[in-house]
């Protein structure tokens, strides 16, 4: 037997990720994460549409990580781009949108993945890699999404009971509140005096996540305090009385 025959096999090259997130914090938390992954490299990392951009001249990664909500646009002119001139990139999505709308334009757009921010850092290394190997890691609530699009192209009569189901109505009716079920939730723990913190455990979310979603109901009653979002929803009827 020759030595090299004992010898370990090659470790195979790393995977380079490039990332486009404007949540500093989460953006940050990830970056860190990624770092100290094994066969893992941070290839570079934009806070806007025109940076993420700009980092597709550069050499192409393996995997693109793509927020939606960008701070001067939409995160899927990037994921088209990159499709353009990363052809081998594997693109995955990772947002607090989760309506029928940015979903399918997404992966349209050419996203082989899709979560929503409920996981922490930690657990979306994971699924980098699975995007990497030819998976296509997918939000259980957006995969529900996508299965009931499909099913509208089939004629069949509705299931008794179908209108109970929260996610398929809030796919069929999507102008029917401003904010989404996760927003309302949120919102509903904001009125009862939780923190950040507290309401991420509830939730099991990262902080990153809530404080996210904090955001964007502020964005969206165009408020600045938990009291003005409390009596706007109230105004507007997205909150029980």
């Amino acid at each position: 037997m020759t030595l090299d025959a004992l010898a370990p096999p090659p470790e195979p090259p790393p995977l380079h990720v490039v990332i486009v997130e404007d949540d500093p914090d989460f953006g940050e938390a990830l970056s860190r994460v990624l770092s100290e992954a094994p066969n893992l490299r941070l290839a570079g990392r934009a806070g806007t549409r025109a940076e993420g951009l700009a980092l597709l001249d550069g050499p192409p990664a393996d995997v693109l990580l793509v927020d939606l909500g960008l701070p001067d646009g939409s995160g899927i002119d990037v994921i088209r781009a990159a499709v353009r001139q990363w052809p081998s990139c594997s693109i995955m999505v990772s947002t607090n949108f989760g309506d029928e709308m940015h979903v399918m334009r997404s992966i349209e757009a050419g996203a082989a993945g899709y979560l929503l921010k409920d996981s922490s850092p930690t657990r979306m290394i994971d699924e980098i890699r699975s995007l990497a190997s030819g998976g296509s890691p997918i939000s259980p609530i957006i995969a529900r999404q996508i299965l009931a699009r499909f099913r509208e192209t089939v004629p069949a009569e509705p299931a008794a009971g179908a209108s109970a189901d929260p996610v398929c109505a809030a796919a069929s009716d999507p102008e029917a509140s401003p904010l989404s079920m996760r927003e309302k939730e949120v919102l509903v723990y904001i009125t009862k005096g939780f923190t950040v913190n507290e309401i991420a455990r509830l939730m099991s979310l990262s902080h990153f996540t809530v404080r996210s979603f904090v955001r964007r109901i502020y964005s969206k009653l165009k408020v600045t305090s938990k009291a003005e979002a409390i009596y706007e929803a109230r105004t507007q009827g997205l909150l029980a009385e």
